[in-house]
């Protein structure tokens, strides 16, 4: 139940002392004692400016205004005992009012920004469930972990997508990455995830699924325009089947090696098949209990440290490779940041599937 409004006398000074930041009240008094100790007059009153400055950067108009009044308060009465002439104080505190009412209106407009900010972060969030919906842990026989970061400031998506979804053929997936930033490569992304989800469920050939988003891009997309992708497929069990389009390898690990998954013949990423005439291929390679693929986009091996140097994936997957997805992904995620000093300067996905080990079953009577 809601409470009602306080209307007490009291009500308002109340209001006024939580209003007042804790800093640059503390400076202004410090500022204060000195001046009354030294006995120099006006000559830190205009100092006393730092105490309503510094509260613009953290408080609302409110709270600068409070620390402006306490300010000045504190100022007349240094002014006075210090003997100030009137006209030497009246400019000194002209001064401190001005800038008060200065940083009243900076902290203002920086609540503003802060708001619209928070708007568009909301929108962003709402976007990012839309477009790259959150992955189960579990998801068929596999155990899955993704890990996304976009590189735009204050951005939730970028230009990377990923999806995996149970269909009546299997559990099927994509990793990809657009050509370009911004809301363009928003839109792409966009487009790219609606046809597939589509298609995962319509299609029984995994080509088929490519070929419909090819198709839907060649339509929508500029000339220039492409997305790099792997589209990923486990019809049956110990079988995965990969069509690569122009996208960096998957890493396999099995038995604690770690190997690319490369096609047997290049194929151009989605949209360009019309430009080169070349079509994709199906690569079926064997995925069995323990097994696991790293799918990735270039925003993590193309991070480079302070020196340019890029980041190893395939040792850093050795290093952190265990039994939980969730814990190899979040350690590589990790030593991505530190490796290029915490800020990523291109969107980057991590996607990690494993077929859980099968504990043999104990024969009915035998010890345990």
């Amino acid at each position: 139940m809601s409470q009602a409004p306080d209307h007490s006398p009291d009500h308002w000074p109340r209001r006024l002392v939580a209003a007042m930041p804790v800093l640059p009240i503390l400076i202004v008094s410090v500022l204060v004692l000195v001046g009354f100790v030294g006995g120099s007059g006006t000559t830190w009153v205009p100092l006393l400016a730092t105490g309503p400055a510094l509260a613009a950067t953290t408080s609302g108009p409110r709270g600068v205004l409070c620390v402006g009044l306490a300010a000045t308060v504190l100022g007349v009465s240094l002014a006075v005992r210090g003997g100030a002439p009137d006209g030497e104080l009246a400019v000194a505190l002209a001064a401190l009012l001005v800038v008060t009412l200065a940083c009243g209106v900076g902290s203002a407009l920086r609540e503003r920004r802060e708001r619209v900010l928070a708007a568009v972060r909301s929108v962003a969030e709402a976007a990012q469930q839309a477009l790259l919906q959150p992955v189960p842990a579990t998801v068929g026989p596999f155990q899955v972990a993704v890990r996304y970061s976009a590189a735009a400031a204050e951005a939730r998506i970028g230009g990377d997508l990923y999806a995996l979804v149970s269909t009546p053929y299997g559990v099927r997936l994509i990793v990809g990455d657009v050509r370009g930033k911004g809301l363009p490569a928003v839109g792409t992304a966009a487009l790219v995830l609606g046809v597939f989800r589509e298609a995962a469920h319509d299609e029984p050939d995994l080509l088929d699924v490519v070929a419909r988003i090819e198709r839907s891009l060649a339509r929508n997309l500029g000339p220039d325009d492409f997305v790099t992708a792997v589209v990923a497929g486990y019809p049956r069990e110990g079988e995965l089947e990969v069509v690569n389009c122009g996208h960096a390898a998957p890493l396999l690990v099995r038995d604690s090696v770690v190997v690319p998954v490369d096609p047997d013949r290049p194929a151009p990423p989605l949209g360009l098949r019309s430009l080169s005439g070349e079509t994709p291929q199906l690569h079926v390679l064997p995925f069995t209990d323990g097994d696991q693929l790293l799918l990735y986009t270039d925003g993590v091996t193309e991070a480079r440290n302070h020196e340019r140097e890029f980041y190893p994936l395939a040792e850093g997957l050795a290093r952190h490779t265990c039994d939980e997805p969730v814990d190899t992904v979040t350690a590589l995620h990790a030593e991505l940041q530190a490796h290029v000093g915490g800020r990523l300067h291109d969107d980057a996905a991590l996607l990690l599937l494993r077929i859980p080990a099968q504990v043999p079953a104990v024969p009915s009577g035998a010890p345990v």
